[in-house]
């Protein structure tokens, strides 16, 4: 479990396609002494298993699903990506209930300044309509944003320059992929609401 607070940020070493999957190699400095063979890491908002750890590097194996649901396949050797670092129980939650399992990817539709701070409008599919609100929580690449303006089809945050300067995102432009999660509460009330109605009609 994650909560959307970007720790740090990785440049990509390698990604190498192996059978049905990939290996991508991070270089994430002085936080791989904080982690373990074993240990789970949010990149880009995709939970990953680090399973080598080199000075300060980290390697992780892609399985050919998270490939296809995610951008991670995107990557090439110098990007920027999102670390994230599960969370602790007891610690604060400053984000929201991030699980770190992307549903799909999102499409950057406008990246520009908007006076002292930074728009970003992404795609809506129309089979998520419902999963964000206005003021609602939306995780992109992994960074815990609220949903500023909800359109048919587009969701509108506004990004601080802090956040800008800390994560991946002074390096994004429109028509790149972004790995989206849609909020989990939002996603269990639509299948409780699903499963009733189907049971009504039997």
């Amino acid at each position: 479990m994650f909560t959307g607070l970007v720790e740090s940020t990785a440049h990509v070493i390698a990604i190498q396609p192996r059978a049905d999957g990939a290996r991508l190699e991070l270089k994430v400095g002085a936080l791989a002494a904080e982690v373990r063979p074993g240990d789970s890491l949010a990149v880009n908002g995709c939970c990953l298993t680090a399973t080598e750890i080199h000075g300060e590097s980290i390697a992780f194996d892609l399985l050919g699903q998270t490939l296809r649901v995610t951008s991670l396949g995107d990557l090439g050797v110098g990007d920027l990506v999102n670390i994230e670092r599960a969370m602790l129980a007891g610690s604060r939650l400053g984000g929201h209930f991030v699980q770190g399992h992307v549903d799909g990817t999102v499409k950057i539709l406008a990246w520009r300044e908007d006076g002292a701070d930074w728009r970003l409008e992404v795609e809506l599919p129309a089979e998520a309509r419902g999963l964000v609100i206005p003021k609602g929580s939306i995780c992109l690449d992994g960074i815990s944003l609220t949903a500023a303006e909800v359109s048919a089809d587009r969701v509108t945050c506004f990004i601080i320059p802090h956040t800008r300067a800390v994560t991946h995102l002074s390096t994004k432009h429109a028509g790149q992929r972004m790995n989206v999660e849609w909020d989990m509460l939002a996603k269990h009330v639509r299948e409780l609401v699903r499963l009733e109605l189907q049971h009504q009609k039997l």
